[in-house]
């Protein structure tokens, strides 16, 4: 979508005004953030395999949190854009933009409702193979996401 209209010219001169007002640093402390996360949620897959039911809530626990404080600074960024006047009703590129990070934010969302989840499972019940592995197919989804945030912080923050 965001090739597409950048290619076909739409609003071509309104494009750089608006990518003008993305903050890179910002956006770069922003995947630091996502990509830390995805450290935690492997630290606590390790802690699943080694059967350490500690270790792997508290890995989990901390990807949370950072997943949390990464929609916070999404949401700041939001915010920041609007004041600027990116809107999605004031350009193609605020659609553009809005629907991926929307769509990006959501996906983090269910990421994280699905940490809670396992960390509710583990904590009402034994540990068991299979917690350990809903743990790992959980973090493979978190570390997907995360490479796809890689992919759209490039292309909404550096190639813009």
């Amino acid at each position: 979508m965001y090739f597409t209209s950048r290619a076909n010219g739409l609003a071509a001169g309104d494009w750089s005004n608006q990518t003008d007002h993305l903050n890179v640093l910002f956006g770069a402390i922003i995947t630091v953030v996502l990509i830390a996360s995805s450290f935690t949620s492997q630290f606590g897959v390790f802690a699943a395999e080694r059967g350490d039911v500690f270790g792997l809530r508290k890995w989990f626990t901390v990807t949370v949190v950072l997943g949390v404080i990464f929609l916070g600074l999404v949401a700041f960024e939001w915010t920041e854009m609007v004041s600027a006047g990116v809107t999605p009703q004031s350009s193609v590129y605020g659609s553009v933009f809005y629907i991926i990070t929307g769509f990006h934010m959501a996906h983090v969302t269910a990421g994280i409702i699905a940490f809670i989840i396992v960390l509710m499972r583990v904590a009402k019940s034994k540990f068991t193979p299979a917690q350990a592995t809903a743990a790992m197919a959980v973090s493979y989804y978190w570390h997907f996401v995360d490479a796809i945030w890689v992919g759209v912080f490039i292309t909404l923050y550096l190639v813009q």
